[in-house]
């Protein structure tokens, strides 16, 4: 799991007075390691979903419903997920590894259940 340089910055530009606050998150599906920007290895399937949030927790942040992404538009492995800061554009914030590789055909349904998805 890897914080993205974007997200470090803005991040550290807080310690400057510079705002930096996301409204809605969403998260974007991978056939491998999204790299630095987020932009390798982008899955066929391209609906980013938002994504919501529980409370921080002992440096843990962990999404609070399920995402879903319903029939598939192509048959391939999703491996990995990356986290942005607008539905179709914007800025990577974060990429991960999901916790096991999923198989899916095209017209399927893919979750990532509630709970699953931590930042920490």
């Amino acid at each position: 799991m890897s914080i993205s340089n974007y997200a470090e910055n803005a991040l550290l530009d807080t310690l400057r007075n510079q705002s930096f606050a996301v409204t809605t998150t969403y998260v974007k599906l991978h056939t491998g390691d999204p790299g630095e920007a987020g932009t390798s290895n982008a899955a066929t399937e391209t609906t980013r979903k938002a994504v919501s949030w529980s409370a921080a927790s002992s440096g843990s942040l962990a999404s609070s419903a399920t995402l879903e992404w319903t029939n598939v538009s192509t048959t391939e492995t999703y491996t990995h997920w990356s986290l942005w800061d607008n539905s179709t554009t914007g800025n990577c914030l974060w990429s991960g590894a999901l916790s096991a590789s999923a198989a899916v055909t095209a017209g399927d349904t893919f979750q990532i259940t509630s709970l699953t998805l931590t930042l920490d």
